[in-house]
């Protein structure tokens, strides 16, 4: 193995492996396409999809009548390219459009239109409540059963969201029923949300969650035992977050402290967690013996497990979305290349759920597993041309290129950007790893002992403290979160865009004088 393809496998983990070829750009496109086009559909509505496909029916319809007579091989395959571009953007641009159209006509859109409307709900619990205003509001997605008002009954689905006040509410889980008296309004976002419920009072339950949302919520309860029995409070709640996203157990004060620090991204689930998961089943199997089908069927079912047990965030689902597309590349006998991989997972992911498409956290969650693809390979091998250790190379590459492309992302959504954040994950990236591993251990530990998942949650006690305590330090540097808004976006993307068309040049000039390339070359 040649030093630059080792420097690329280490850096790029189980995310795939690059060739010492061109990168596979193929899926990119289409990936782009789903993506901005059901953005499009969800912030414009129905009229968004009707423009759209009709610009794409218009589109096929110009390459289908492209004449194909003496044209040459390259006029051919842009031929192809525009229709198969038209087409997929269209069908994608439909399958948004009607289930925006679902949202918009549900009856209870009427409900929402007359104030004060009072109705009895019955629903299914979506994901895990969260807390709002230091707990005094719980936020609650959920799946709508059936409503009744003093005059009519629906019986339906759709996506709603309830704001309610009281701890009950906190101990709800995903895929539970739960009837309630609440006043209907309009949605606050364009995220498929039928409507908004505030719960007037108290809930009845109606059905327990599903056997597998039950297993779920008492690993990750017994898990939080055995890092409450076996760490101090701050560690204790940190331990959940960094393994399966479980920030419930987070003080307000922890998180401002990641978020000045740069450090959130570590309590969100991401392709990292994923890796490992992923990663230790396949050593495992490969110590023993098994074959790689055989492998790939048991690291999708840890798969399956892990996403369970963290919930299906976006984030969560995004990497659950590219670890499936690489067993599939595992079972059929291909090589694992990373990029076709992110962008068969983004296309998956956005089709299977479209809001995922104005999510932050998906955004931020893509961005950072494209520049480990795409530039951390490219900075490693320049670091060690230049004598630098390579352990010491990845963690600055890996660091720098995850800031430099989510910074501008977060300076969008929240108008401020942490400058402290490469030095902040430099130096708790040693021991992110290990705390990971372990506390994944600690998780499956619990499901059988609660006091032997304390022994393994006190074994990393030193390393989260460390890791709060950078947080800490970091934040309180003075100016250690600037007010920028959304600039830097647009100055990252022109300088991207830059970046490509002069790269794509180059290439064409090299192509167009190879002599002169290798005898620039011999000299």
């Amino acid at each position: 193995m040649t030093p630059g393809r080792e420097n690329r496998s280490a850096a790029v983990g189980f995310r795939g492996s690059l060739d010492d070829g061109p990168l596979d750009l193929r899926l990119v496109p289409f990936a782009g396409a789903a993506w901005a086009t059901t953005a499009a559909v969800l912030v414009w509505g129905t009229s968004a999809a009707v423009a759209v496909v009709s610009v794409a029916v218009a589109m096929s319809a110009l390459a289908a009548a492209w004449p194909t007579r003496g044209a040459s091989w390259s006029t051919s395959r842009v031929r192809v390219a525009v229709f198969a571009a038209a087409l997929f953007t269209g069908a994608v641009a439909a399958a948004a459009g009607v289930r925006v159209h679902a949202a918009d006509s549900h009856p209870l859109t009427d409900w929402a239109a007359h104030a004060r409307t009072v109705v009895s709900v019955e629903v299914e619990v979506a994901d895990d409540p969260r807390a709002l205003r230091g707990g005094a509001l719980v936020s609650l997605p959920a799946r709508l059963v059936s409503a009744h008002s003093s005059t009519t009954t629906i019986d339906g689905t759709g996506a709603v969201r309830v704001s309610a006040r009281g701890a009950g509410w906190l101990a709800l889980t995903p895929g539970e029923r739960i009837r309630f008296d609440a006043t209907v309004a309009a949605p606050r976002d364009r995220d498929l949300t039928v409507v908004s419920l505030s719960a007037h009072e108290s809930f009845t339950r109606v059905a327990p969650p599903p056997r597998h949302q039950q297993w779920a919520s008492a690993l990750r309860a017994r898990f939080a035992a055995a890092c409450h029995e076996g760490l101090p409070p701050d560690p204790a709640g940190l331990l959940p977050g960094l393994v399966v996203g479980d920030r419930s157990a987070q003080t307000p004060r922890v998180q401002d402290n990641f978020r000045a620090a740069g450090l959130t991204h570590l309590t969100a689930v991401s392709g990292a967690n994923v890796s490992i998961v992923l990663g230790a089943v396949l050593l495992v199997v490969r110590a023993v013996g098994i074959g790689p089908r055989t492998g790939a069927v048991l690291a999708g079912v840890a798969l399956v497990a892990f996403v369970v047990v963290a919930r299906p965030s976006p984030s969560v689902v995004r990497a659950a979305a590219m670890g499936a597309v690489a067993l599939l590349a595992l079972v059929v006998g291909r090589r694992r290349q990373a990029l076709p991989a992110l962008g068969a997972a983004v296309i998956a992911s956005t089709l299977w759920s479209p809001p995922l498409t104005l999510d932050i956290g998906f955004a931020l969650s893509v961005a950072a597993t494209a520049a480990l693809i795409v530039v951390v390979p490219v900075w490693v091998d320049g670091l060690r041309g230049r004598g630098w250790p390579r352990t010491l190379a990845e963690a600055v590459a890996v660091t720098t290129a995850a800031f430099v492309v989510t910074a501008p992302i977060l300076a969008a959504a929240t108008g401020t950007v942490s400058v402290v954040s490469i030095l902040a994950n430099l130096l708790v990236a040693p021991v992110v790893g290990p705390v990971t591993v372990v506390g994944a251990l600690a998780v499956v530990t619990s499901g059988v002992s609660v006091g032997a998942a304390t022994v393994f949650v006190q074994v990393v006690r030193w390393p989260l403290e460390w890791i709060l305590m950078v947080a800490e330090r970091c934040a309180l540097v003075p100016g250690a979160e600037w007010d920028v808004g959304a600039a830097p976006l647009l100055v990252v993307a022109g300088a991207a865009t830059a970046l490509l068309v002069a790269r794509r040049v180059r290439r064409s000039r090299r192509r167009a004088d190879p002599s002169g390339q290798r005898g620039r070359m011999s000299t």
